[in-house]
């Protein structure tokens, strides 16, 4: 039986051009995965906004490179080759997806953008999306002028967020220094173990000390492993949590249907 995304494209019918586009993963392989179906949704979404018939042949063409990446956190507190380790690896695959044809790519992994500076000069024939710059914008345009960050130690060590919502006007609250190490051990000794309730009751500790002492102010999950924890907790009903993950893969479909 044909189903509706099965079915061919009516003769005539106006088809977008779209445009390659990558994915950097392996930071870790569950945040990767996720952030393929979150692109997906987001291009459903961009073709229903847009009246493009949402069928398999109007998704455009995008190719994930999951690959090991040494650790992002551990390289941003090493001094000498080792501060720089994740960098080749992360090279590699911005070659890999620049010879498949990718104009854009999004790197699935809050952290890495620490190396966004070095990894662009590298490839300047590829866009290679900001997530922070991306989620400034999009809190921006909502009006937001408060939130607090929840991310690893490596994404607070660069101010990578800090940085992108200042310019945008929006003041970012952050956890106490022993919240943040519980945060690590819900990204480490949770989510990367598969270990869900350890995730998910660090995760909720830190943001209900955060909310306490701020208010209810929007929260970013800034790494992609807290939204496969955090979400599903049922604190978190009442609160307003953003995952940069969904930010960027909207980003990164509105430049492959830019063509």
């Amino acid at each position: 039986m044909m189903t509706p995304s099965d079915s061919p494209t009516p003769a005539g019918a106006h088809r977008v051009p779209t445009r390659i586009v990558g994915i950097l993963g392996g930071m870790g392989p569950a945040a990767g995965a996720d952030f393929v179906g979150l692109f997906v949704q987001a291009c459903i979404d961009w073709m229903q906004q847009h009246g493009q018939a949402v069928n398999d042949q109007a998704f455009p063409e995008h190719w994930l490179a999951q690959l090991p990446v040494p650790d992002r956190t551990q390289a941003l507190s090493a001094i000498g080759e080792a501060a720089d380790a994740p960098l080749a690896a992360m090279a590699s695959g911005l070659h890999r997806l620049e010879q498949l044809g990718a104009v854009a790519v999004a790197m699935a992994c809050n952290t890495a953008h620490a190396w966004h500076a070095a990894l662009q000069a590298r490839f300047p024939r590829l866009e290679l999306l900001h997530v922070a710059r991306e989620v400034a914008l999009h809190l921006q345009s909502l009006g937001v002028s408060e939130v607090g960050l929840l991310a690893t130690q490596g994404t607070y060590r660069s101010a990578l967020y800090e940085i992108a919502l200042a310019q945008a006007g929006i003041q970012c609250q952050l956890p106490l220094e022993a919240e943040r190490e519980t945060l690590m051990r819900g990204i480490y000794d949770g989510v990367k173990t598969g270990d869900l309730a350890c995730a998910q009751g660090c995760f909720v500790e830190v943001a209900e000390r955060l909310l306490a002492r701020h208010g209810d102010i929007a929260l970013i999950m800034g790494c992609t492993e807290i939204p496969l924890a955090l979400p599903s907790a049922p604190q978190a009903a009442r609160w307003t949590l953003v995952n940069p993950a969904q930010v960027l893969a909207r980003a990164l479909a509105k430049r492959a249907y830019s063509g």
